[in-house]
C-alpha cells in the first residue's frame, strides 16, 4: 500500500512508522517544515501513573511497551525507563497515595507507597521536606524536543518513507488523494489526518461536529540542575487531574484542602522531568476558554517554583525557556483518542489530550489494526 499520513507530530509520525513496519510506502506531509506543536512542547513523559483503569490504562501499558521496543532501535529518542514519585506533604495527600496503592491494578502501574527516605534514595535530589511519595515503576520519558526528528531519520533509513514538510494539505480529493497548498496531487490508498490541534481549515469541512476541544498549557525549562533527577516528579495537585486518583479519599482532600488560588484559577499541577541536557521541564496549567490569550503569564510560574524549590531543598537553576502549547482533547475524556472516518480511504485520528506522547505508539497500532494494513 500506499499511506499518506498528514501530520508529523508524534501521532502522525508513529502512524507512518506503523506502515512502514508492515511494508507499506509512506508520504508524509506537514505543513511547518518540522513539527513545532504540542508534541515538541511536552514532557516527554511516558505516564502510566494516572490513567484511568481499563481501556486507557491497557493503552498506555503496551504503549510503554512499544516505546521502549522503539528506543532500543532508536538511541536517539532518549528512551529512558525512569519511573515517577509523586509526592505528598499531609495525611490527606498520603490517603489518595495509599488509595491508589489500593487499586486492583496497582501492581500492573508499578504502583507502591514510599517514606521519605526511601523516596531520597529512589530520588537523592529530593531534599525538601514531604510525607511520602507514591513510586510508579513503569513511567519513562523520551526527549519531545527531538523524539521527531529521530524517528523520521529512522524512517527514511527504511526506504520507503518519504518527508514532505512546508505544505498544507488544503482538500481531499476523489480516489483517496490529497491536494496541497503548491497546489499538487498525492494518491495513495490510505489517508491518515492526524492534524492535532489545528482543527480548522480542511479538519472543519470534513468534520463540521468533531467532538473535540482545544487545551492550552504554559511550561518552563531550567538551566542544567547540577546532579541528576533520577525519576519524574509530581506534586499532590496532579491527583485532582487524573482519572486514576478518583475516590473518596480525593474527595476528603478536595473538600479539606483547597488548592492555593494561583493554582485553582490556572488549574495547575506540578509534572517535572529531567532533559538529556541536565536542565527541569517544569509545568504545567491548564485553560480550555477560547480564544487564548497570546502571552503567558508569571504568576502559574512563580507558583512552579515555589513548589519545585521546596520538594527539592533549594533554589530552582535559572529558568531558560518558558512557553505555551495548545494540544486536542476529545470532549468526552472516557475515549483515548477520536478516530472516525471522514471520507472513502481517509481517517481522522485526533484528540488524544494530555495522553498524546503517552499513547501515540498504541493508537496508532491500532489504527493500523482497524485498517487492514
Amino acid at each position: 500500500m500506499r499511506v499518506i499520513v498528514v501530520g508529523a507530530g508524534v501521532l502522525g509520525t508513529m502512524h507512518a512508522w506503523h506502515a512502514v513496519e508492515r511494508g507499506h510506502d509512506v508520504l508524509h506531509i506537514e505543513r511547518e517544515d518540522e513539527a513545532r506543536g504540542a508534541s515538541v512542547r511536552n514532557f516527554g513523559q511516558i505516564w502510566i501513573s494516572g490513567r484511568a483503569g481499563g481501556e486507557e490504562l491497557a493503552t498506555a501499558l503496551r504503549a510503554r511497551e512499544l516505546w521502549e521496543g522503539i528506543g532500543a532501535r532508536v538511541p536517539a529518542l532518549g528512551f529512558r525507563a525512569i519511573g515517577s514519585l509523586t509526592v505528598v506533604k499531609n495525611a490527606a495527600e498520603l490517603a489518595v497515595a495509599e488509595a491508589a496503592a489500593r487499586r486492583p491494578d496497582a501492581a500492573a502501574r508499578g504502583y507502591r507507597l514510599v517514606d521519605p527516605g526511601e523516596a531520597r534514595r529512589i530520588n537523592p535530589a529530593l531534599r525538601g521536606g514531604f510525607a511520602g511519595a507514591l513510586w510508579c515503576e513503569r513511567d519513562a520519558a523520551v526527549e519531545p524536543r527531538t523524539a521527531q526528528r529521530a524517528l523520521k531519520s529512522a524512517l527514511l533509513e527504511s526506504g520507503r518513507y518519504t518527508y514532505l514538510g512546508g505544505r498544507e494539505v488544503r482538500e481531499v480529493t476523489g480516489e483517496r488523494g490529497v491536494r496541497d497548498d503548491h497546489g499538487d496531487l498525492h494518491r495513495g490508498d490510505a489517508v491518515v489526518l492526524c492534524t492535532g490541534a489545528w482543527l480548522g481549515g480542511l479538519v472543519r469541512e470534513l468534520v463540521p461536529d468533531l467532538p473535540v476541544r482545544r487545551v492550552r498549557l504554559q511550561m518552563m525549562q531550567t538551566d542544567p540542575l547540577g546532579e541528576p533527577l533520577t525519576t519524574s516528579v509530581a506534586d499532590a495537585d496532579s491527583f485532582r487531574y487524573y482519572p486514576a486518583y478518583r475516590g473518596d479519599a480525593l474527595d476528603a482532600l478536595d473538600a479539606g484542602q483547597a488548592q492555593t488560588p494561583t493554582a485553582a484559577a490556572h488549574r495547575m499541577q506540578l509534572l517535572m522531568v529531567q532533559r538529556a541536557d541536565g536542565g527541569l521541564t517544569i509545568g504545567d496549567t491548564h485553560e480550555y476558554a477560547t480564544p487564548f490569550a497570546f502571552d503567558t503569564v508569571e504568576e502559574p510560574y512563580e507558583h512552579l517554583t515555589g513548589v519545585v524549590e521546596s520538594i527539592l531543598g533549594r533554589p530552582l537553576p535559572r529558568i531558560r525557556h518558558r512557553w505555551a502549547g495548545v494540544y486536542a482533547q476529545c470532549t468526552d475524556t472516557t475515549r483515548v483518542v477520536h478516530r472516525q472516518q471522514a471520507r472513502d480511504g481517509v481517517w481522522l485520528v485526533t484528540g488524544p489530550g494530555g495522553r498524546g506522547m503517552t499513547c501515540s505508539p498504541a493508537i496508532a497500532e491500532t489504527t493500523a489494526n482497524e485498517l487492514g494494513w
